[in-house]
């Protein structure tokens, strides 16, 4: 696992030992910034722009967005063993100044009207087997947490069908192996 581009180009990340956490492929996540940045169907700026990262995991994602230049990163991630993790991760970037870790569980405590900050990037990435997404989709739109014309990524498994709720509009949908991508935001 390592940095595909930006300012860290090539660093490697930590990785845990244990089999509960699925970190995010180079491949895949490649894919997905190159659809932010070259898409047709919506426009995003990745630069000095603010990442909410749920299920953040090792920080693969967000630690990749803030070596392309994104303005700030709030990494959601409670599994203790990878929160070690992560937050060595950030800090052999040095980019403790430019994210946050948010220590909680997504669906149990953490408020997102709490949250100190609106975002342009949310990505969400929780293990292929959770179920609440729907309610977590409808957590975010209600706080209003995510700017208005801002993008929401969803990674699940490729072989199920997702229904979102009828608040998302899904702008692009990839499939890379196990993996299936969408490139939602919110209707106004």
């Amino acid at each position: 696992m390592r940095i595909i581009s930006g300012y860290f180009k090539g660093k490697k990340l930590l990785q845990p030992n244990d089999r509960n956490t699925r970190p995010l492929k180079d491949l895949a996540k490649e894919s997905i910034f190159n659809v932010l940045e070259h898409s047709n169907k919506f426009s995003f700026e990745l630069k000095n722009s603010n990442i909410l990262d749920l299920f953040s995991g090792i920080g693969s994602f967000g630690l990749e967005a803030l070596s392309r230049e994104a303005g700030f990163v709030s990494f959601v991630e409670n599994y203790s063993n990878v929160t070690k993790i992560l937050k060595k991760n950030i800090n052999n970037l040095n980019q403790s100044r430019k994210s946050e870790i948010i220590e909680k569980d997504i669906f149990k405590d953490l408020n997102f009207n709490n949250l100190n900050r609106k975002y342009d990037l949310v990505f969400i990435d929780p293990p292929f087997k959770e179920e609440k997404v729907n309610k977590l989709l409808y957590e975010i739109f209600k706080a209003k947490v995510l700017n208005s014309k801002g993008i929401i990524i969803i990674h699940r498994k490729s072989r199920e069908s997702h229904i979102f709720p009828k608040e998302i509009i899904i702008k692009d949908k990839k499939t890379y192996g196990i993996s299936q991508i969408f490139f939602c935001n919110f209707q106004e």
